[in-house]
């Protein structure tokens, strides 16, 4: 096996960027790593290849045109967005990606922003590097009001695996819990309460996002959906950046409509200088690294791996062009 399959990882550091192993991929044949390849180099390196691995490179369809052995394509992620996967299917190579890796990594995240908004423990942490509480008068101060999250109302928009762990962590705290999917809902606690949209906009103290990005979802989140929320309300988004219309948010979060957001997502990925949201008031953003724990990056590998071996042993697993 180890003669006839070449493999090529085209932009491997995110996935690995140092603290993983390849060996799992190199038990198959000659793999070659490439931490990041330029749109300019993906034919040149990937043309022999029979496997290529990609994140956010892209493969389209010129592409795939021009790589003669190309056999099998594996997405290192959940999205693939990236893959002309109908150019794909047209040659019969499969196209496969990681459908759960990590689930409680974004829920998580999702309260690290949460949290952040509401205890504001980055911002104490910085005043009192700074002298604040030495040189307070009083034996404690803080900056900005805090909120306390027991008997809030949170509002999960899309309740697949990601929004029902988020509902469990939410009931934890002792919060209320509306959600909303495109299929019907089923809750597994009677305080979990199934909900319609604009009814969770107007209830929700902290209104989340996991629902897919498509075509109706695409820019939902707007000055008409964010006018419906409490002037008190947060938005938080571990989602797709492209959920949300950036300036009518920015001007919501400027105009003091809404009280605060946490993106860990953005349409533009890294963002331009020039982003409303970069200079948006109280607004938090990550760089998209939900996703990231080294717990959730380890089995993002371990199915990639599998993956690969599935196609090898010709039964291609989590297919997303139906080769």
């Amino acid at each position: 096996m180890k003669d006839t399959v070449e493999i090529v990882v085209l932009d491997g550091y995110t996935l690995n960027p140092g603290d993983l192993s390849w060996e799992g991929l190199e038990e198959f044949g000659a793999c070659t790593v490439y931490d990041r390849t330029p749109p300019g180099d993906v034919v040149s390196r990937a043309l022999n290849a029979r496997i290529v691995l990609t994140n956010k490179t892209v493969l389209d369809r010129p592409v795939i045109e021009r790589l003669p052995n190309l056999a099998y394509i594996g997405v290192t992620a959940t999205g693939y967005n990236v893959v002309d996967i109908e150019a794909a299917a047209q040659r019969g190579i499969p196209v496969t990606n990681v459908p759960e890796y990590g689930t409680m990594s974004v829920a998580q995240m999702t309260f690290a922003l949460i949290l952040e908004l509401t205890q504001h423990t980055g911002l104490h942490a910085e005043t009192v590097r700074r002298s604040r509480w030495a040189t307070n008068p009083d034996f404690c101060y803080w900056e900005t009001p805090l909120i306390e999250l027991d008997r809030l109302t949170i509002g999960i928009v899309g309740y697949g695996r990601i929004g029902r762990a988020v509902a469990r962590i939410a009931r934890a705290f002792g919060m209320n819990v509306l959600v909303h999917d495109i299929r019907p809902v089923s809750p597994e606690f009677s305080s979990i309460a199934p909900s319609n949209l604009d009814d969770l906009f107007r209830t929700s103290d902290v209104v989340t996002l996991h629902c897919p990005l498509t075509t109706e979802s695409e820019g939902f989140i707007n000055a008409a959906t964010l006018g419906m929320m409490k002037p008190s309300a947060l938005l938080i988004n571990t989602g797709r950046g492209p959920l949300v219309n950036e300036r009518d948010l920015a001007e919501a979060l400027n105009a003091g409509l809404i009280a605060g957001a946490g993106l860990d997502v953005l349409t533009v990925e890294p963002p331009g200088k020039d982003n409303p949201l970069l200079t948006a008031k109280n607004c938090i953003i990550t760089p998209h690294i939900a996703w990231a724990t080294l717990a959730a990056r380890k089995r993002l590998m371990e199915t990639v791996v599998a993956n690969v071996r599935a196609f090898l042993a010709g039964l291609p697993e989590n297919t997303v062009n139906g080769v």
